[in-house]
């Protein structure tokens, strides 16, 4: 042995050490391997959130229940929500390593992050989810997802070229109740479909204003021009920080067919097979907005007359029957059975289901139920119904073009202008 360089004493020394090295592999805890139902950590999906306020919060908490989640970072132009949010992710974890940013863009840096929840108000929503696409991030994002046709447009064809996974903030795709009475629908029980009933949440759409101007806190508190981010530029006021306030989205954003419109009209999609494309006609009518498809089936927005349901209402009539549902759970037909082999009743409109789609589909690359090119038609369909309300008059739209043909002053609303820097 000694020839080769190799003599007893070394021998000894890398024995021993090969020993140690065993024993200490025979302790390591089987969670860190994945053992006892445990997630390896090589099997987590590391996730990141940006914009995290009241409903962010309830949504990241779906997240942090999922086991093969772990919630690293949050960026938030507000000190008093990255803080809070820290909080939330550090007692979840028995630690201190949730790290905060006031800007978005140094945690799309972070090469750790698989995926990132997007809960900001809805001037960023289109913006930061395209600017996290292209940072190799996949994202779940709340809606209304964007503001205009165009911003539509551009987030599918991104999510498309990048090859991220997406799904916006939909979750009613994910509940029980809704799916039942979509597959109602879609597999004819109900007869060959006339007419989708959609509850959009109001039918007034409005152009943003101003409120008055206040003195501007310190950049740290509240950095007032990243949260107008990509929006028109307008003086600090406080009330617009707190609550789901349209004014900040600029735009038609505020009130019309896009709040609730983005989850009830993405149902009636859904039900009418039309996932990849946009109602071809809109025109107000008696206090209601009523749409047709390319296909002759029907699409009614309206606010009243619904059965009492709870909040987020659709129907589905055909010529030989209807059904109704909403946010309670409760599923109604015009014959009970219909209703046959219905499942349980899950009432609160939960995102749990919701999240857990997009987590298996971040791992097996898969489309989610509520993915870019769905997102991108059902809203396409809100805000060409905006703009024939704001326009007062019927408009028609080409869903393959993406254009009114003819109708100038139409088109003219098909996008708006970015904030500099900020591009799509």
């Amino acid at each position: 042995m000694t020839s080769i360089g190799f003599d007893r004493r070394r021998f000894l020394k890398t024995t021993v050490r090969a020993g140690a090295f065993l024993f200490a592999a025979q302790i390591v805890p089987g969670t860190v391997l994945g053992r006892a139902g445990a997630i390896a950590p090589s099997e987590r999906i590391v996730l990141g959130g940006i914009g995290i306020g009241n409903r962010g919060s309830y949504v990241l908490g779906c997240f942090l229940h999922e086991p093969d989640v772990q919630f690293v970072a949050v960026a938030d132009v507000k000190a008093a929500r990255r803080k809070a949010v820290k909080q939330m992710a550090d007692s979840r974890y028995g630690n201190q390593d949730c790290v905060t940013y006031r800007d978005f863009r140094e945690l799309l840096a972070r090469p750790d992050i698989d995926a990132v929840l997007i809960a900001t108000g809805p001037n960023w929503h289109a913006t930061a989810s395209m600017l996290a696409a292209k940072a190799g991030k996949d994202v779940y994002c709340e809606k209304p997802c964007t503001k205009t046709i165009f911003e539509s447009l551009a987030l599918a064809e991104t999510f498309r070229h990048t090859g991220r996974v997406f799904q916006a903030g939909t979750q009613r795709r994910s509940l029980p109740n809704f799916a039942f009475a979509i597959e109602l629908a879609r597999r004819g029980r109900l007869g060959k479909l006339q007419t989708l009933h959609a509850h959009p949440g109001g039918l007034d759409p409005k152009m943003s204003g101003w409120a008055p101007a206040e003195p501007e806190p310190d950049k740290e508190e509240v950095d007032w021009d990243l949260y107008l981010g990509p929006a028109a530029w307008r003086p600090f006021n406080r009330r617009l920080l707190d609550g789901f306030n349209f004014e900040k989205g600029g735009g038609m954003v505020g009130g019309g067919c896009l709040e609730w419109g983005s989850h009830c009209v993405d149902l009636c999609q859904w039900a009418n097979d039309a996932d990849n494309t946009s109602a071809v006609e809109y025109e107000p009518k008696n206090g209601q907005l009523h749409a047709k498809y390319a296909n002759g089936v029907r699409l009614v927005m309206r606010n009243d007359g619904w059965l009492p349901l709870g909040s987020c209402p659709v129907r589905f009539e055909g010529d030989s029957g209807w059904v109704e549902t909403a946010d309670n759970g409760d599923i109604v037909a015009s014959d009970p059975v219909l209703l046959t082999g219905k499942g349980p009743k899950i009432s609160g409109y939960p995102a749990d289901f919701h999240v857990r789609n997009f987590l298996d589909c971040v791992k097996s690359r898969g489309q989610t139920r509520a993915n870019a090119d769905v997102a991108c038609n059902s809203h396409i369909t809100c805000h060409a119904a905006n703009i024939a309300l704001f326009l007062g008059r019927k408009v028609v739209y080409d869903p393959v073009k993406h254009e009114f043909p003819g109708d100038d002053e139409a088109n003219r609303l098909r996008s708006e202008a970015l904030r500099e820097p900020w591009r799509v």
